[in-house]
């Protein structure tokens, strides 16, 4: 059983990253990079948790984002929601897809309802207490999209899922608010 962590430190800024199950490609797969634009509006309208930046990889999200509120329930209602959709999205056409999330459940898990692990069960979240490793998280995220594994992109500021080209061409992302971290972090 995974053991949570503690997310409700003093930190107000994290690096945050969850994956889909098994490193599954479902963002790709089912194009719902839009769910995760939707939910970093709703997350900044609702409970005013800022992204300071993102990328969406096929399998997994890295966020920077400020928030004061209760990590642990934010990233699981988020998972929890965005889980309904992508089954909704491979169904039927993607039933050996479907047939591994629901062999994933545990009986406990499936006892509470749950029929697919969309998601891996656990997030990481590392606290940002210093700008070096602010800036350090930035840039691994800006430059995730044309690593060796991905090469999504020829140039990191193309990949249209990711905060980049806000930082490096000043061009507002057209789905997401970003604050600028030296806003905050001066």
């Amino acid at each position: 059983m995974p053991i949570r962590t503690n997310h409700e430190i003093t930190c107000n800024t994290w690096f945050i990253t969850f994956t889909c199950y098994n490193w599954i490609p479902l963002f790709n797969i089912t194009k719902s990079h839009d769910l995760v634009y939707n939910w970093l509006a709703l997350i900044n309208d609702k409970y005013q948790i800022k992204t300071l930046g993102f990328v969406i990889i096929p399998n997994h999200v890295h966020l920077l984002e400020k928030e004061e509120i209760d990590l642990n329930a934010v990233i699981s209602n988020a998972k929890r929601f965005m889980a309904y959709e992508i089954v909704k999205r491979l169904h039927p056409r993607n039933s050996d897809i479907l047939n591994t999330l629901s062999n994933a459940c545990t009986e406990k898990e499936r006892k509470k309802g749950q029929k697919h692990k969309v998601f891996e069960p656990s997030f990481d979240a590392k606290a940002v207490y210093t700008i070096d490793f602010l800036l350090q998280k930035l840039n691994y995220i800006h430059g995730n999209p044309v690593s060796k594994k991905w090469m999504l992109c020829d140039e990191f500021t193309d990949y249209e899922h990711s905060s980049a080209a806000f930082y490096e061409l000043e061009r507002e992302h057209p789905l997401v608010d970003i604050i600028n971290y030296a806003e905050y972090w001066g």
